[in-house]
């Protein structure tokens, strides 16, 4: 026991109740404690006091006592076709009636049931539970529990509500959905034409879906699209975005518009001058540049936005504000706040619900207007991008990734401060590759506001990135279940793991999918407890397999040896290209950086064999013979995949050109261009969105793998 501090067992016990664990398997198989000073750390950002024996003692007792305070649980959250019990708590002697209000204004009344607990006294008054029967024929949706509670000493009712969550006990997998099962996975940044603006956008989004879709394929998985700095440096990491909900107006295409086509010859002159810059720079195979395009492109977008609009485009835009609500207004402020002030506010402006705020809010109205506008540009622009998918033959279109968390700066910390933890950071513990652990700058949700907010920012996120897509990819899956927290000043091996409700969290994006009738894939490479993979298989959520990974007591797995639940693929955008990977450039390359932690000769010859063992399993297969090239090998990997009974399988776009380079080198900022590497080939010459179709290695790999595939699947 430290000086004045709880003991061990005291600080184990709330820690616990809160969902933090005291203990943890590390990568080599020990049992690690952790150290006391993390947990109240932890405990702190979380709001609880556990710095002395007597706070601990009392924060442990109101955790237990919490849901005494309450009539109703905070939310509650229920799979659809199960049976659950909900507790309602009234003064004892009191008589309460419960009913679920369901979203489109029915009632069903509930039936108490026979499940007595001893009342208890919380502050000063004797409270008893009365427990309701939830039946499993309740509506996907969200519901409002409704109590209504008479006192000996009353006349009327009183009532109380609280959030009713149903959500689906299965989605159906993509095969169910008559999907055939693979499609191309590219960094959209980095696919341009002739007329992009130095960035893949929209527009160049839309021509792969119809390219692809005729050629066969269900999907197209893209890069995070969320939303990043308005002004100023932009982060080229799509996972570091200052929010998730909305998303990057750089993708945008400005001349597919409406508007520019009815503007003057001397306004749409400045929207076509100020894309002469950018658009040259997309015939070039040099790092993108994406702060000097969006300084372009913003330019142009405002010509058009001050054009104005027809009297019905305003109404459909006023509509779309309208529906998106307080966030999208939320999020348009801050924008016009960074464009303001930076990225440190004024202290009076660091909430959006100040009085200052709303003075500024009057003041900026028609910066906010544009923010929002730019939302409302990129949402048609994916739905047209959509409707293009879906019409070339495509069983989902557009698959949208999920980073795992925002900028710590950002318009999410921001505009809802209350759902995010203060003092700590997300990350994960020292493992084979990273030894130190990871420290990836960004503020966790914190699970006990989620469930006050009824999950709403979860919701509102998955609601909006899901409305024009047919599929989502979850990146580190394992933050729906629990989350690696690091405390401010610790390094990241003094972390804790800090558990979700998962069970609400899994559910409530899968409400969401069920909605936009969309798959959802999860990212659950690595550290991820057996019992999560599971889990998700029973939920009707797809995993990941990757090749490169996929190995075992040294031995690559048979294609047989696959999960069917997954989507399958070769390699990762975090691994270099498959040709890469064969030239062994990716040592060389961590060597130039001074990531490796062996000698380069070891680090070699340890790749050099593994490559040995991939073309022995290649062999054994029938895929390759003696001697073949480069471009045999890489259509053998995916030939490979072909053959395992995977729901879904993908294809990145880089291995069908030809690419080398890695479009991310983990362990590194500035020290290598990562997320602005443009598509380009094996002779390093751009390869562009309309050259596609008459890219013979591109033609060459699908046909041979579409071609397996049909085999493998007779």
């Amino acid at each position: 026991m430290r000086e004045n501090g709880p003991d061990r067992e005291l600080l184990s016990q709330l820690a616990h109740a809160c969902g933090v664990e005291t203990e943890y398997w590390s990568y080599d198989g020990n049992l690690t404690s952790v150290a006391d000073h993390t947990l109240i750390a932890v405990l702190a950002a979380m709001g609880i006091d556990a710095t002395t024996e007597d706070k601990a003692r009392a924060a442990l007792a109101d955790v237990d006592m919490q849901p005494w305070h309450n009539v109703l649980p905070e939310c509650t959250v229920i799979r659809r076709d199960t049976e659950g019990a909900v507790a309602v708590h009234v003064p004892d002697g009191a008589s309460v009636t419960l009913t679920a209000v369901l979203e489109d204004g029915g009632q069903r009344a509930l039936t108490q049931r026979d499940d007595y607990v001893p009342p208890r006294y919380v502050d000063g008054t004797l409270i008893g539970r009365a427990s309701f029967t939830l039946p499993a024929n309740l509506p996907l949706g969200y519901h409002t529990l409704r109590a209504s509670v008479i006192t000996s000493a009353a006349v009327e009712s009183v009532e109380y509500d609280a959030p009713l969550i149903v959500v689906p006990q299965r989605l159906r997998l993509p095969s169910e959905r008559g999907a055939s099962g693979w499609g191309i996975m590219a960094q959209l940044y980095s696919t341009r034409s002739r007329d992009s603006w130095g960035v893949g956008d929209t527009a160049d989004l839309k021509e792969m879906c119809s390219f692809f879709g005729a050629s066969g394929g269900d999907f197209i998985l893209i890069n995070p699209l969320h939303a990043a700095e308005p002004v100023g440096h932009m982060s080229p990491s799509p996972y570091l975005p200052v929010t998730r909900r909305f998303f990057n107006p750089i993708y945008i295409r400005p001349e597919d518009i409406r508007e520019v086509a009815y503007m003057p010859a001397a306004q749409r002159a400045l929207v076509h001058w100020a894309a002469e810059k950018p658009k040259a720079a997309s015939l070039r195979n040099e790092n993108i540049d994406r702060d000097s395009v969006w300084e372009s492109k913003r330019r142009a977008l405002e010509v058009i936005f001050n054009f104005g609009r027809s009297d019905a485009r305003q109404r459909a835009f006023e509509r779309f504000r309208a529906e998106e609500g307080q966030g999208l207004e939320d999020f348009a402020f801050w924008c016009a706040l960074r464009e303001k002030y930076g990225e440190q506010f004024p202290e009076n402006l660091a909430r959006p619900d100040s009085a200052y705020a709303a003075n500024e809010r009057r003041e900026l109205a028609e910066r906010i207007d544009f923010y929002a506008w730019l939302q409302w540009i990129i949402d048609a622009q994916l739905e047209d991008a959509q409707r293009s998918a879906c019409s070339a033959g495509m069983a989902l279109g557009i698959f949208h990734d999920l980073a795992v968390g925002v900028h710590p700066h950002g318009s999410d910390v921001w505009s809802i401060p209350e759902a995010f933890a203060e003092g700590v950071g997300v990350g994960a513990p020292p493992d084979m590759y990273n030894q130190q652990g990871q420290n990836w700058s960004q503020p966790p949700w914190r699970p006990d506001s989620l469930r006050r907010m009824a999950y709403a920012p979860l919701r509102d996120m998955a609601r909006t990135v899901l409305r024009h897509a047919g599929a989502l990819r979850v990146d580190h899956v394992m933050g729906l279940f629990r989350l690696w927290w690091i405390p401010d000043g610790e390094c990241p091996s003094g972390g804790t793991y800090v558990r979700f409700d998962h069970e609400a969290m899994v559910g409530v994006l899968m409400l969401e999918a069920a909605r936009a009738g969309a798959v959802v894939v999860g990212e659950d490479l690595g550290n991820v407890e057996p019992w999560v993979r599971d889990y998700l298989r029973e939920r009707g959520i797809l995993g990941t397999s990757v090749m490169l990974f996929e190995q075992e007591n040294g031995y690559f797995k048979e294609p047989g040896a696959y999960r069917r639940e997954a989507l399958v693929t070769v390699d990762t955008h975090d691994l270099p290209p498959a040709a890469g990977y064969l030239a062994g450039e990716h040592v060389d390359l961590r060597e130039s950086l001074g990531l490796l932690t062996e000698p380069v000769e070891k680090v070699r010859s340890d790749a050099a064999e593994e490559r040995r063992r991939l073309m022995d399993r290649l062999r054994q297969q029938g895929l390759i013979g003696d001697d073949p090239t480069e471009r045999e090998v890489v259509e053998a990997l995916h030939r490979f995949i072909a053959r395992a009974p995977a729901e879904l399988l993908g294809v990145a776009l880089v291995d069908a050109v030809g690419e080398r380079r890695a479009q991310n080198q983990p362990g590194t900022d500035q020290e290598y261009p990562n997320w602005r590497i443009p598509l380009a080939d094996g002779s390093e010459q751009v390869v562009l969105v309309e050259d596609l179709p008459n890219n013979p290695r591109l033609q060459s790999l699908l046909a041979a793998f579409t071609a397996e595939l049909r085999a493998a699947r007779q």
